[in-house]
């Protein structure tokens, strides 16, 4: 099991999602909708100052997952991340079935391959040309 990375307690959950990928963005702005009034943030890493609150989030990391800082400051990441902040809401509960043993392996390794895959699948949004150092 990988050690547990902490940071500075935002007091309210924070997701920190790819703002120069199409899904990533379309994502994001359906985990908003379904979240509603819950107090949770989104906001993309690539922003100026993104990480700063978060010191021990790299970009490395996020370039390989979503990441959720919960109000405490522990940081979970890729579908986990997804499945904690949507399990608050009502039909949440039924996220539960992901850590059904084999099942959360399976889960995991398919959002480890379309997240490494994102920008291919979905393109960019980058006008400044950045992302293409994503695409190898």
């Amino acid at each position: 099991m990988a050690p547990v990375l902490r940071t500075t307690p935002p007091g309210h959950d924070v997701i920190l999602y790819d703002g120069h990928c199409r899904l990533c963005g379309g994502a994001a702005r359906r985990l908003q909708r379904l979240l509603g009034g819950t107090g949770t943030r989104l906001r993309s890493f690539r922003e100026d100052g993104g990480l700063a609150a978060f010191p021990g989030v790299t970009a490395d990391r996020c370039e390989r997952a979503l990441q959720l800082v919960l109000p405490d400051g522990v940081v979970v990441e890729g579908l986990e991340a997804i499945v904690l902040a949507l399990g608050r809401r009502p039909l949440g509960r039924l996220l539960r079935v992901y850590y059904v043993p084999g099942l959360r392996q399976l889960l995991d390794a398919l959002y480890r391959v379309v997240a490494r895959h994102r920008f291919r699948i979905a393109g960019r949004q980058c006008p400044d040309g950045a992302c293409v150092v994503h695409f190898k």
